[in-house]
This record gives structure tokens, C-alpha cells and sequence, in this order.
């Protein structure tokens, strides 16, 4: 009588199958090293892609075993395995949305039956008090990155020793969604946040945190990779508030009340599209207002075939003055400077740097810069090191170009770059500062000391993330990504980490503003206020 052998069963079919996985583990064990020696080479390029790449690598790994595991389990093993996998990932999409991303792309999740930050927060009760925003005092913060809008506070003189003298915490609330930062004068500190389908203007006592004032238009700016909200730092100048939305909304408002003045509608004036703005401008607009003399000067845009680079309003009315220059904007900000012996609004644009001259919008000189608005975008300000040098830096995997600028025997600017690297300085969503000398930077998450005239790398330490810094004095004030407030000695020489603090909860991409001896920080869920002891 002949024995008929009793079907394979599922175990039996596993059990086969993991000798046979074992001697395949190579296979994802390659891929996993190509992936992760892409990583430790992100140095090179960009850190953003190295984790997309990583990522991809992995899921491909990872879906290399599982179907030849699958293969080897048979029919049944395979319908099991499917079903589980697509049961899983159906009750994650179900329960879990994306609330935003890192710097370097790591997304980060949030439970879908969270309401979203922004739309829980109640309606903003403020004081009505009248407040005093025309008066200057030495301290003041009055715009973008400061006083010169160079990213530095020259003149402060911090106590390092913060285990002795601590920053002292004032203060510490719930905030409207947005990446903008604090301008600051006379006690006053005013920021643009995103509340439900609400923008505002809000202007906060230093001292309390309270709201005094507040103003809001029914506009929202929203995208999956950039987050929610406005970009855009207000200036503050003569008692009135400029501030620039996200949807391109220009609004002049008075400082004492926050009542409006006037508005400007950038899509509306130059024609553009919310399909064009969102192709063009990916992320929304981020340029701080500067303003000088009679003028606010913003970045334009506009569509394809009318583009404006810088487009100057009377400050009174709102009224176009000129228009000066034909690129796509960046997320940069324009700045005043004189460079080469001539006043001039230096201009990070999209694929080039430009200045215009401030009485007319002239162009005076242009230099190609690679970025686009809608991938690789430049966000990094123009820096000018000398009378008649300029730093450009961004990240991307681009880094740093240095430029001399002179005067020709016939009165025109002749631009030269004098070093570029693709290895210093990569700032994609930061600022550099500079002193003495030395340009400081987190060049993708890494603080970076580069020497200005040559390029040369002098130390690169300390993991911050796509943070922000702001130079005071002789020291650094680094905001995290993570939120954490640290104090780094600025030395040429070497890395020296002073001391640092807990400040914030969640991703922080907002620049910090110091009024006095008073440090803002914000990002799109918490502002605080630190008192920080200064130097005898």
C-alpha cells in the first residue's frame, strides 16, 4: 500500500521559507548600507534628499523580502500576509494624518481626531488699550533680524554664566499657527498668526505677554510641506505696522489702535492666480516689508509674462512709487546696504541677486544664483561683509559664494565672485550672522564657523537642526528646530556651548527677536519671553 504524503500545511511552508530567508538577508542588508552611507555622505548635498533617499532605500529593502518571503509561503501565506499588511496601513491612514515636516523631511504625525492647533484656539481677547509704538528707545528690534536687519544685536553684552544668572522666564502662552518672528520697540512686541481662517497682526506687552491689540483679515495660507499660517516678520516703524501675509495681502496699520490704513493686494494688482501663486510660490510669501524714508518696498512676482522683482509703495497711501527689476520672488527679504559707495536695496530673488536703487528701482547690478521657488528655494538674506563685499548663502546642497562688487571709470558695478562652495554654509531655512571677520551659520542643522575672505571651514559642531540664530554681542543665541534655546561662545577658534534652556514645544522655524535684554521666541503653537542677565 503507498503512502500519499499529507499536504503541506502553512507552518510547513514557513519554516521552509526561513532558511531561505536567511541566505537572502543580504539583499535588503545592501540596500539598507547604500541607503544609510547616502546619509552619513549628506555632508556633500543636501540633508533633506539623503533622508528621502534613505526612506525610499529602505521601503524598497524592506519590499525585496517580503516578496520573496512571500513567494516561498505559498498561496495562502501570501493572501494572509496581504490582508494583515493592508488591514494595518488602512487603520493608520484612518487614524493618523500628517501635521507637518521636518526640516530634513521627516514627517511628523498627529492623531486625526485632534482638532488642528490652530482651529482650537479660542478667539483672541485683547485689551483695546491704546499703546505707544512712535516712540524709539535704544533697544528697539524694529523689523526682520534686527535694527540693520543683518541678524545681530552689536551692542548687547550677555552674561554667559547662566548657571549663576539664569534666563528668567516671563512668560509663556498658546499662539497662533506661522513661521514669522517678533518685531519689538518701546516695550511692544508684534507678530502675524494664523487662527482658524483668520490671519492677524497681534501686538503683545513684553512684559505680560498680554494682547493689547489685534487685527485680522479672512485669509489662510496652507501647505502640506510649509505648514500653516504667515511667514512674514511685521516692521515697525514711526507708529505704524507693516505686515505682509502669506496670500500676498500688504497691510499698513497703526500702531497705537492696530486699525488698518490702507492694504495692498499683490494677486490682485499684478493679475496672479491662486493657481499661478502656488505654482510659482510653493510655499507662500515669507518676505519681510522694508521700509525707508517715504517707501515700503516688498517683493512682486507675479505671473510668467509680467514679473516684477521689488515694487515700492508711498507709505501714506499705498500708492506704487516704482517697480524696479523682472524676477520671480524668493523667500528672502529685501535690506538696505551701501556697497561699493552706493545706497542700495540688495535683493535675494529666484534664481539671482539683485540691487535696485532706492529712489527709483533701478537696477544697478544682478548675479545668478540657482534656486527655484517651488523646489530648491533660496531663503538665506544676502549679507553685506564689507563696503563692497557680499555673502550669499543657502541650502539645497548649493552652500556659499562670496562677491566683490567695484565701481567702473563710467559710474556702473562690476560684480566678481571671489570663492563659492558647496560645502559651507548650506542655511537652508536660517540666516547667517557675521563678525569680526567669520560668518556663523547652521549649515543643514550643524553650526558652521567659515572664514569670510577665504571660505575656509574653521569648526563645524553642535546638532541644532534647521533652527535660527541671532548674534548678540560676542555670542550666539541659537533657537533649535526642537525649541531649546542654546548660548554659544561666537569664537573663530573653536566651539564653546554655554548653557541652554528649555523653551519651546515643537518644530520651531521662527527667528528670534532680543528687545533689551528681553528674548522672543515663537513658533506655530507657544510664544515665551526670557529676561536674560547682561554684563556688568
Amino acid at each position: 500500500m503507498t503512502n500519499t504524503p499529507s499536504p503541506e500545511t502553512l507552518e510547513d511552508k514557513q519554516r521552509t521559507a526561513l532558511p531561505w530567508l536567511r541566505r537572502r538577508l543580504w539583499i535588503p542588508l545592501v540596500i539598507l548600507g547604500v541607503a544609510f552611507g547616502v546619509r552619513a555622505l549628506a555632508a556633500d548635498f543636501d540633508s533633506a534628499w539623503a533622508t528621502v533617499t534613505v526612506v525610499l532605500l529602505s521601503v524598497i529593502s524592506v519590499a525585496t523580502l517580503a516578496s520573496k518571503w512571500f513567494r516561498k509561503t505559498g498561496t495562502t501565506g501570501r493572501w494572509v500576509f496581504s490582508i494583515t499588511g493592508m488591514a494595518l496601513s488602512a487603520v493608520l491612514l484612518l487614524s493618523f494624518r500628517i501635521d507637518t515636516f521636518s526640516g530634513n523631511m521627516w514627517p511628523k504625525f498627529e492623531p486625526r481626531w485632534l482638532t488642528p492647533h490652530d482651529e482650537s484656539l479660542n478667539a483672541l481677547s485683547v485689551t483695546g488699550q491704546e499703546i505707544g509704538l512712535s516712540r524709539s528707545t535704544p533697544g528697539d528690534f524694529p523689523q526682520f533680524l534686527g535694527p540693520l536687519r543683518d541678524n545681530s544685536v552689536p551692542h548687547v553684552r550677555l552674561d554667559p554664566d547662566w548657571k549663576t544668572h539664569p534666563p528668567r522666564r516671563l512668560w509663556k502662552r498658546s499662539i497662533g499657527a506661522g513661521w514669522g518672528g517678533f518685531s519689538a520697540v518701546n516695550g511692544y512686541a508684534v507678530t502675524m498668526e494664523q487662527r482658524g481662517p483668520v490671519e492677524l497682526v497681534v501686538c503683545y506687552d513684553i512684559e505680560t505677554g498680554e494682547p493689547h491689540w489685534s487685527h485680522s483679515e479672512k485669509l489662510r495660507h496652507e501647505s502640506l510641506l510649509g505648514g500653516i499660517g504667515p511667514r512674514s516678520t511685521p516692521t515697525i516703524d514711526q507708529g505704524q505696522v507693516f505686515a505682509l501675509g502669506a496670500t500676498g495681502v500688504l497691510r499698513c496699520l497703526d500702531g497705537a489702535s492696530g486699525n488698518a490704513i490702507w492694504q495692498f493686494d499683490l494677486l490682485a494688482h499684478y493679475g496672479i492666480s491662486p493657481a499661478e501663486e502656488s505654482a510659482g510660490i510653493a510655499w507662500g510669501r515669507s518676505a519681510s516689508p522694508l521700509v525707508t524714508r517715504n517707501l515700503v518696498i516688498i517683493p512682486a512676482g507675479g505671473s510668467p509674462q509680467q514679473r516684477v522683482s521689488l515694487v515700492a509703495l508711498n507709505r501714506t497711501n499705498g500708492r506704487i512709487v516704482w517697480e524696479g527689476g523682472d524676477s520671480q520672488v524668493s523667500y528672502a527679504s529685501p535690506s538696505l546696504v551701501t556697497l561699493a559707495g552706493v545706497p542700495q536695496i540688495l535683493i535675494v530673488n529666484e534664481s539671482t541677486v539683485t540691487a535696485h536703487a532706492p529712489d527709483s528701482g533701478k537696477l544697478l547690478w544682478s548675479h545668478p544664483w540657482e534656486g527655484s521657488s517651488s523646489s530648491n528655494a533660496s531663503v538665506s538674506q544676502a549679507l553685506a561683509a564689507t563696503d563692497s563685499t557680499v555673502l550669499l548663502s543657502k541650502g539645497y546642497g548649493i552652500g556659499a559664494e562670496y562677491l566683490q562688487l567695484e565701481m567702473t571709470d563710467k559710474r556702473q558695478i562690476q560684480v566678481h565672485s571671489l570663492w563659492a562652495s558647496s560645502r559651507v554654509l548650506k542655511t537652508k531655512f536660517t540666516n547667517a550672522c557675521l563678525y569680526d571677520g567669520y560668518a556663523y551659520g547652521l549649515s543643514d542643522g550643524v553650526l558652521e564657523c567659515v572664514e569670510i575672505s577665504s571660505g575656509r571651514r574653521t569648526w563645524k559642531r553642535g546638532r541644532f537642526g534647521h533652527g535660527q540664530l541671532l548674534r548678540a554681542g560676542d555670542h550666539l543665541l541659537i533657537q533649535a528646530e526642537s525649541g531649546e534655546i542654546v548660548l554659544v561662545e561666537a569664537n573663530s577658534t573653536r566651539f564653546k556651548k554655554i548653557g541652554s534652556i528649555p523653551a519651546l514645544e515643537g518644530q520651531t522655524w521662527n527667528n528670534l527677536c532680543l528687545y533689551e535684554n528681553r528674548l522672543l521666541v515663537r513658533n506655530a503653537r507657544e510664544a515665551t519671553c526670557f529676561s536674560l542677565a547682561i554684563q556688568p
